[in-house]
């Protein structure tokens, strides 16, 4: 909003300084300061408001060091980070912008689910929630929404370069925006990879088709991303932390995406309009830090479902927007680590105890934040090793761009 007060008193008044709301640098540090900003200071309203209202985090009896204290921490707190992410954006961004306005719908849809379960459990005193088939229906309603929109929307197009030649040489070449089922691919010389190949058995149909299968595997990350962030809140700061630190390697590769200077030097796919989710990414990344204020051990609250679901979504749209989403195995290596151990410890005690009567564990428990917990680790070292993988996995991601 304030991007049109400040385009209309600069084009109408001259107004000094109004010039600055068109560089995406300012208005990314302002949404970061923001985002910082309504983190602190209603943040602890937001959690007295909680307290009030006796909405407590409800553990159970895991045998985990620690446990009883958290016992009665007030929950719900994604609010706040919600809340830290779309007032900055709303205020900051070019809301006539598709990926802003997919940003917009996606935070609200999956803080929405959340919310709907963290209520259940804390008002209706139902340890399970939501139950899990709606939760999975509702992330694979806006993974059905981003993959459509991205299939059809005008807006949303890749500008590859096209050389003109005349009959004898090349005399030049220019960039044509036009709808693409292109993605990046790491470690690839040509590190483009078409979905539409994967349906080149339909011959003559295939691109008729290769939609369909791009939209489904868009459901299928959002499902996986938002799952494995929400297996990641289970200590304090962890899955904030990681958050923060991918949403930041994140806001890089939109920057690059979305300025056709650093697309062409770094030899990657130029997506106009893009460079807006920075602006989010940046009030993203300063919503999770703000949120570790309250949020770092021994926390005064956690973000319950409604902040987890919809961290893991945020993440998988932009990296799906932003055509990075093959990156998402290196980049989130913390939350897929944590979905697997949960998938091999499950998948394991069945086979087990189908073949010997008596199921086993590969580990002392899972998700695998909590195998450590087993070991006698401390809670804040855990989360600070992981960070430093998430760190590690970061850069590995970036070196990418230019390592093929």
């Amino acid at each position: 909003m304030l991007y049109y007060l400040f385009e209309y008193l600069q084009s109408a008044y001259d107004f000094p300084g109004a010039g600055l709301f068109q560089y995406i640098s300012f208005r990314a540090a302002m949404a970061v300061i923001t985002s910082l900003l309504v983190s602190l200071v209603f943040g602890g309203k937001i959690i007295r408001f909680i307290q009030r209202k006796q909405i407590g985090e409800e553990v159970r009896n895991l045998g985990l060091a620690g446990e009883e204290n958290k016992k009665g921490t007030p929950t719900m707190g994604g609010l706040i980070i919600l809340g830290a992410i779309l007032i900055p954006t709303l205020l900051f961004t070019k809301l006539d912008n598709i990926y802003i306005q997919i940003m917009l719908v996606s935070t609200v849809w999956l803080g929405s689910i959340g919310f709907i379960d963290d209520y259940i459990k804390v008002f209706k005193k139902d340890k399970e929630g939501l139950a899990g088939r709606f939760k999975v229906l509702g992330q694979i309603g806006i993974g059905l929404i981003v993959g459509i929109v991205m299939v059809f929307h005008s807006d949303i197009v890749v500008k590859d370069e096209v050389s003109l030649s005349s009959e004898t040489e090349v005399v030049g070449s220019i960039s044509l925006a036009q709808k693409s089922s292109k993605t990046t691919t790491p470690f690839f010389k040509n590190n483009e990879f078409d979905y539409q190949s994967l349906t080149s058995w339909m011959g003559d149909t295939a691109k008729d088709y290769a939609w369909i299968l791009f939209v489904l595997i868009v459901v299928v990350i959002v499902t996986a991303v938002s799952n494995g962030a929400n297996m990641t809140d289970g200590l304090d700061g962890l899955a904030t932390g990681t958050s923060a630190i991918i949403g930041a390697t994140l806001a890089l590769f939109a920057y690059v995406s979305g300025n056709i200077i650093a697309a062409d030097y770094l030899n990657i796919m130029y997506i106009p309009d893009t460079g807006e989710l920075v602006i989010y990414m940046s009030a993203f990344v300063g919503a999770c830090v703000g949120f570790m204020w309250y949020n770092s051990y021994p926390a005064q609250v956690f973000m319950g479902d409604t902040g987890s679901l919809a961290l893991g979504g945020i993440i998988a749209v932009v990296a799906i927007l932003i055509r990075k989403e093959l990156l998402i195995p290196i980049l989130c290596g913390v939350f897929l680590v944590e979905n697997l151990s949960v998938i091999m410890q499950v998948g394991y005690f069945k086979y087990t105890k189908k073949k010997f009567g008596e199921g086993k564990r590969i580990f002392k428990m899972a998700p695998l934040h909590h195998h450590y917990q087993k070991l006698g680790m401390h809670e804040s070292k855990i989360v600070t090793r992981f960070w430093i993988v998430g760190i590690m996995l970061a850069v590995i991601t970036v070196v990418t761009l230019k390592l093929r």
